[in-house]
């Protein structure tokens, strides 16, 4: 079974730090491009972050720049989201993916292009 598993959620206060994990099982995702999404309550899942599949390329929404991080480590099959610098506005249910390609494109900033999602895992930043 292929699943997508995603971990390292919790509270924090603004300004704090977050890591956020996501591991492959399954099969891996070594020639995908991988992402991140989030989902605020009441609001569509939008795009956060993406990385090409050999991390050459990656994409960071405007309002996370300098503050996330996307990366990967093919070899443990896992993707990563340091997140810095918390705000309040950055409490949602962050979701990895991956992409049905290898290298980012405008499309990798669309939840239509992935193909294997993760449960998600509850980021709340407070005030």
């Amino acid at each position: 079974q292929v699943q997508l598993v995603e971990s390292g959620g919790g509270l924090v206060q603004a300004g704090g730090s977050l890591r956020l994990s996501c591991a492959a099982s399954g099969r891996t995702f070594n020639n995908n491009a991988m992402g991140w999404f989030r989902q605020a309550p009441g609001k569509e899942r939008e795009f956060v972050a993406a990385i090409s599949w050999r991390s050459l390329s990656t994409d960071h929404v405007d309002s996370v720049k300098g503050r996330f991080t996307v990366s990967r480590d093919n070899a443990k099959s896992t993707l990563y989201l340091q997140m810095n610098s918390l705000q309040p506005e950055d409490t949602a249910v962050y979701y990895c993916a991956a992409a049905r390609r290898a290298n980012l494109s405008a499309a990798t900033r669309h939840v239509g292009d992935y193909i294997y999602w993760g449960q998600g895992t509850q980021v709340t930043v407070s005030s």
